[in-house]
């Protein structure tokens, strides 16, 4: 048996080690998310704790599955045993969360996992319990597992409700400092060289943390929680406007385990103090304002204000307002090229084959369900196991990848003056509340001296109307700037869709002395190349008797459509 990196001896991480003996003393926590950088001991950690688990009842030691991407749903949850249904026995052929029963379940990059396995392993983690119902066959097993997810938030995000379903999660970032990463270097070195001494080196330190985890799961069903802490932990959820109640049911399970592990059967407040960032941190509303930044002295302006600015104001100390949404007097006609797919049957188009469903008419024939259901039926007596349109079975996809907007949203001070923030920031909303749940959304701001990715693809609705919302208004017009940035961003989402939301009046070069509407041109024609292909729309802004027009001139550089916040023109 290959050897495991004990969990004792992963350094500088405390926050991922007091979250995965949380879980080692009450899976009913509901799993451990693990979100952080490529390289910080998210692996390492998760396959520690399944050597600190109890062992079965013969002694063999706890099992460690780690769940591949490209498993099935009939693989993990178990399907009909095609062997004994030969000779004529019904019997279910346990997966993946059978082989954990006891252990650990690991997922790494969880969030590029389908979504209804997600949700299927997250209600087995939650009950303890494997319900099965496959080819005419019901069944259950025990699944009493410690659910452990990891992921790179840079490769996208989980969605909300995905998120809320983890007990605990742990933001790990690899350590800056060099005394650190060195130490973490040594102890790895050490244990690739001479597992077997390694693991004798960290010996009594990894016996006492296993010896305190079972004391704190006997002593659990003691540990009691003073009524009064409950009004805590409602506020300390209300406070993070978390709106489920299973922030509250887990603050209180990990109080619990936390006090256990203490030694002790009575919580305390600190104990909730301690735990409340593990439990609220994934949950939070990020639509909450975050505290304000200090402010910035002003400095000396470099070119004439634009309207809307204040003479000798910096091109980023300028007033500047946070405006409130407004309706839009009607919908940006975005393009459904590569719109949201969906679970479906049938064997063309994208997504690999997660599961299959009865069909006696299938566009496509999942052959290995349709024998399975055949032989069901015979060994059951219900007839021969020659095929019928009844065991019929058709595929069922994986959703493929949803539409991705990148919006780019000129946030400069004339857009304040005539309060057209508001009604771009209502057309993006607008948007938003039309995706798809695997439609993915960004946000470039320009103001000032330079743009700002303000949001990162993502599918959380509510942290891009979070980022929308709160985007400030005031300064000058850095559009050349904006433009560069959405091509570098653009540049790795391929086929994402532009929006860009501007009046045209460029003032701020790329370069000192440059010629900032020339440049913008530029760039524009820079990013129709970066887009290769895929539609852009331009939405013209410019209100007032003297309208410059250049927003159509940016559409015909780009090749995108051009319209206004009031629809077509």
């Amino acid at each position: 048996m290959i050897p495991l990196y004990p969990l004792s001896a992963v350094a500088h991480q405390p926050d991922l080690r007091l979250a995965l003996s949380l879980l080692a003393v009450s899976p009913d926590i509901g799993g451990v998310l693990i979100r952080g950088d490529r390289g910080a001991a998210k692996s390492t950690a998760a396959r520690g704790l399944a050597a600190l688990l109890p062992p079965a009842p013969d002694g063999t030691p706890a099992p460690f599955v780690s769940l591949p991407l490209g498993a099935t749903e009939d693989r993990v949850v178990g399907t009909l045993d095609l062997e004994a249904a030969l000779r004529g026995e019904v019997r279910l052929q346990p997966g993946l969360l059978a082989q954990a029963d006891g252990g650990v379940l690991y997922i790494d990059e969880v969030n590029l996992l389908a979504d209804h396995l997600v949700d299927v392993l997250l209600d087995v983690a939650a009950m303890g319990v494997n319900r099965v119902q496959r080819d005419g066959l019901s069944a259950e097993h025990p699944a009493r597992l410690a659910l452990v997810g990891s992921m790179n938030p840079e490769e996208g995000n989980l969605r909300p409700q995905f998120l809320d379903r983890f007990g605990l999660c742990v933001d790990v970032l690899a350590p800056t400092a060099a005394a650190e990463r060195a130490e973490i270097v040594r102890r790895r070195m050490a244990f690739e060289a001479d597992p077997a001494a390694f693991l004798a080196t960290w010996r009594a330190e990894e016996e006492a943390l296993a010896a305190r985890l079972a004391a704190a799961r006997e002593r659990l069903p003691r540990v009691r929680v003073p009524d009064a802490l409950l009004d805590t932990i409602a506020t300390l959820s209300a406070e993070a406007g978390v709106r489920s109640l299973r922030a509250d049911l887990v603050l209180y399970r990990a109080a619990r385990a936390l006090a256990a592990l203490e030694g002790r059967e009575e919580v305390q407040h600190e104990d909730l103090s301690r735990v409340a960032p593990l439990v609220l941190a994934h949950r939070r509303d990020p639509r909450l304002p975050p505290p304000p930044p200090p402010a910035a002295p002003p400095t000396p302006a470099e070119t004439p204000p634009e309207q809307g600015e204040t003479p000798g104001a910096g091109p980023q100390d300028t007033p500047e307002d946070i405006l409130a949404p407004t309706p839009p007097a009607a919908p940006l006609p975005l393009s459904p090229l590569a719109a949201a797919g969906s679970r479906r049957g049938g064997a063309g188009g994208p997504g690999r084959v997660v599961s299959s469903v009865p069909d006696p008419h299938p566009a496509a024939l999942a052959v290995p369900a349709t024998l399975r259901a055949a032989l069901s039926r015979a060994a059951a007596g219900a007839g021969p196991a020659a095929l019928t349109r009844g065991d019929f079975h058709a595929p069922v996809r994986e959703e493929v990848a949803g539409r991705r907007v990148l919006f780019v949203a000129d946030a400069s001070g004339s857009m304040g003056t005539r309060e057209r923030m508001g009604a771009v920031k209502g057309a993006m909303l607008a948007v938003l509340s039309e995706q798809g749940r695997r439609d993915r959304v960004a946000l470039i701001t320009f103001r000032g001296a330079g743009a700002t990715l303000a949001l990162d693809f993502t599918t959380d609705a509510a942290a891009a109307e979070a980022a929308i919302t709160a985007a400030p208004t005031g300064g000058r017009t850095p559009l050349a700037h904006a433009l560069r940035l959405a091509a570098d961003v653009l540049a790795g989402e391929p086929q994402a869709q532009l929006v860009l939301l501007t009046d045209g009046r460029a003032n701020v070069p790329l370069t000192p002395g440059g010629d900032a509407w020339a440049e913008a041109l530029q760039m524009a024609r820079a990013l129709r190349q970066a887009l290769r292909g895929a539609p852009a729309l331009v939405v013209d802004t410019e209100t007032g008797h003297v309208r410059l027009g250049r927003a159509a001139q940016l559409a015909q550089a780009l090749g995108a459509e051009v319209t206004t916040l009031g629809g077509p023109q």
